[in-house]
Order: structure tokens, then C-alpha cells, then sequence
């Protein structure tokens, strides 16, 4: 039988002559069974056999859409690991501190759509911008920043207007919530925050795995860039 056949014009009688000539057509197309119904003549009863196909074949779509949803998220976890691997790359290849806030920037803007970023470094060369990013000196960060130098872990959520002014200048007025992470290899060397309009999109409740990854990965590549 053609492949192309119209159901509006194929008659039930050439259905049942072909299924007549070809006994084993099921035998080979077992998976057609799954979308087939037999009602019995026993009014709105069903018999066994009907209901436990009716349920492996409920079972049937719930397997399927499972399994769509562990190959949609595979698709994601490779795209992300994808992102965050050209972002090390970038950082580990800095050969200075330029280099490296323009791959951090670069990362989060692009492939990361982070909407606010705030790189502050702690160093004693003394108070400057490279790039977005802000280089202050401990004793500054101290006075300005106490709580955010002191910090030992990523804090997410809503933060007060005077943080939000010192750690995102420009920006502040717009931000809804952040994710604030240290930065420290024995001792200070900065804070790396994000932020988002927001005020829901950074939650206390929020994993962060990514940012405190990303920050220990700073912590190596820091103190190498700032000698250059």
C-alpha cells in the first residue's frame, strides 16, 4: 500500500482486505498496537487486558516525556559547561589584570547575560579603575566595604542602598538583588557581585555552586596578575 495514501478516501474495506493478506502486519508494526483501542460489548466496563494496556500505555507517554526532559537538560548542562569552560580558559590565559576583567566581563555579559557585574581588587598599588573594574586598597575596602571584606561566603538576596551605591556605583539605583561572593587566598583580594533588577532573581534560597566556582578560580589566577 502507498505511504501517501489520503484517509479521507481510503475505504475501511481495503484496510480490513490488506490486514487479511498481511496477518503479520501487527507482528512487524508492534508499536501501532500502543495507539489502538478495542472497546467490548460490555457497556461502560473495560476488561483487564484493555485497562492494563490502557495503563502501560499511559506509562508509555510518561517514560517518553521523561526522557525528553533528561535529553533537553543534558542539551542545557553542555551548553553551560560549554559557557564556563571558555570562561576559565579566558581567566587562566590573562596575562594581566586588563585581560582578565575583560574575559570575566566578557563572559558574563555574552554568554552569561548577567545584567550588573562588579569586580572590586584589593591591592596596594593604590586606587584605580582597569577596565569596569575597580582596584582599591585594603585599607580602603576596610573603611568602604566592611562588611563585604569580612565575608567568608556568597550572600544572595536584597541588599541595602548604601551597599548597593559601593559596590555597584553606576548602577545602584536599578539593581532589585545580588549575589555577592569574597574573593581570598589567605588573605583579601576583592569581591565579585552580580545583580539583577530584579528583586526576586537573586534569592537567599538560590544555589551558588557557579558564582563560588568561579570565584575560587579568581583566587588562583589574582595574585599572578596583580605581580604583572
Amino acid at each position: 500500500m502507498s505511504e501517501n495514501l489520503d484517509p479521507n478516501t481510503l475505504q475501511p474495506a481495503t484496510v480490513a482486505e490488506f490486514l487479511k493478506q498481511n496477518p503479520d502486519f501487527f507482528i512487524e508494526h508492534s508499536q501501532l498496537l500502543q495507539s489502538i483501542r478495542l472497546p467490548h460489548d460490555s457497556g461502560s466496563a473495560i476488561s483487564l487486558i484493555e485497562k492494563q494496556i490502557s495503563v502501560l500505555r499511559d506509562k508509555n507517554v510518561e517514560l517518553r516525556h521523561r526522557l525528553n526532559d533528561l535529553v533537553e537538560n543534558a542539551r542545557d548542562n553542555d551548553i553551560l559547561f560549554d559557557k564556563t569552560r571558555r570562561l576559565v580558559l579566558g581567566l587562566l590565559e590573562a596575562e594581566d589584570l586588563g585581560d582578565l576583567v575583560d574575559a570575566l566581563h566578557y563572559s558574563f555579559d555574552s554568554d552569561f547575560r548577567v545584567q550588573y557585574t562588579s569586580l572590586i581588587v584589593f591591592s596596594d598599588s593604590g586606587d584605580e579603575r582597569i577596565g569596569p573594574a575597580r582596584v582599591m586598597s585594603l585599607k580602603s575596602a576596610q573603611r568602604m566595604l566592611p562588611r563585604f571584606v569580612r565575608l567568608n561566603k556568597t550572600l544572595c538576596g536584597q541588599f541595602s542602598p548604601e551597599d548597593l551605591a559601593e559596590l555597584f556605583p553606576k548602577n545602584y539605583a536599578q539593581i532589585g538583588s545580588c549575589a555577592v561572593t569574597p574573593l581570598s587566598n589567605g588573605y583579601p583580594l576583592g569581591v565579585l557581585a552580580i545583580a539583577n533588577s530584579d528583586p526576586n532573581y537573586y534569592r537567599s534560597s538560590m544555589g551558588t555552586l557557579f558564582l563560588s566556582y568561579i570565584a575560587e578560580v579568581l583566587n588562583r589566577c589574582l595574585p599572578r596578575v596583580l605581580e604583572n
